[in-house]
């Protein structure tokens, strides 16, 4: 069955990047010339999707904003003569239709799905964390929704972690299908050192079945004191099966201080218009640091 829809779950307040993230939220915080939400949006519709519901919370108005019309700046840029600016600003309003939800307390990531469904109804969705900005040719949302339609199962992206931060992530307990594929037995959040299945953890992407929310709203408050869509998808992969899907692309944790630099150096090296100058300062640049 093709995925329609997305989730996009932007309510969370941001604390790994205060104080830059006090009064911007930090989905909007820039990776070179575009908000990081901006790059998830656009993962999403490159993969097929149209339909995207944003889960936000208080304070988080920029973002509807940032995807709404600007008449005005449109007007000023037409006048100025920069229709390619002007037809850059149509495109992110046009991209997909995007629904918004406030969470109006912020109890988790699995609540923050749970808030969605009356948007997803009965079918298979898709959920694009928002601390989560992956490059690729190929986009990792895509590669979870081919999966989904090969197997007929909730899918998870994962990756390996290092065993210094497994225990910051989830843990999952894997059979190995094919290069890149895996069946999810089990999974942990957060494991304490010893509890952990293995290295491989979810990492900003899955697709889900319908059947999530039932799950959802029967599963109790776990690590942290939130409900946590990793508990949820653990009964879902032991009574229904989940795949793991090893995704292609470059990830960067927009929730991390080292992460938001990291995409914003790499993203810059590769940008059409910057890349090259940029590059050239970097290297005069480093000959200050050996």
């Amino acid at each position: 069955m093709k995925i329609k829809k997305a989730v996009i779950p932007a309510a969370g307040l941001g604390v790994r990047m205060l104080p830059a993230s006090k009064a911007v939220p930090k989905e909007m915080l820039p990776i070179v010339d575009k908000p990081a939400i901006q790059y998830i949006v656009e993962e999403a519709v490159r993969s097929g999707i149209q339909d995207i519901l944003i889960v936000t919370s208080r304070g988080k108005a920029t973002i509807e904003d940032h995807f709404d019309r600007s008449p005005e700046l449109e007007e000023r840029l037409l006048h100025s003569g920069r229709e390619d600016e002007v037809r850059e600003m149509r495109e992110i309003h046009s991209m997909a239709n995007i629904v918004y939800m406030r969470q109006k307390e912020i109890l988790g990531l699995g609540h923050a799905v749970l808030c969605a469904q009356s948007f997803v109804g009965g079918e298979p969705f898709a959920v694009l964390y928002a601390d989560d900005v992956i490059f690729g040719d190929n986009p990792a949302c895509g590669q979870l929704c081919a999966a989904y339609d090969e197997f007929g199962l909730g899918v998870a992206g994962i990756r390996q972690v290092s065993p210094r931060d497994i225990t910051r992530y989830s843990s999952l307990k894997l059979r190995p299908v094919r290069e890149r594929i895996y069946d999810i037995l089990d999974m942990i959040e957060k494991p304490a050192p010893g509890q952990e299945f293995s290295l491989y953890s979810i990492l900003g992407r899955c697709v889900l079945p319908p059947e999530i929310f039932g799950i959802l709203e029967r599963t109790p408050k776990g690590a942290g004191g939130e409900y946590q869509l990793t508990d949820a998808m653990a009964t879902l992969a032991r009574e229904s099966g989940m795949v793991g899907v090893e995704y292609e692309g470059l990830r960067y944790d927009m929730g991390s201080k080292l992460g938001f630099l990291a995409a914003n150096v790499e993203t810059a090296l590769r940008h059409p218009v910057l890349g090259a100058e940029f590059r050239r300062y970097l290297t005069e640049y480093g000959k200050h640091l050996l």
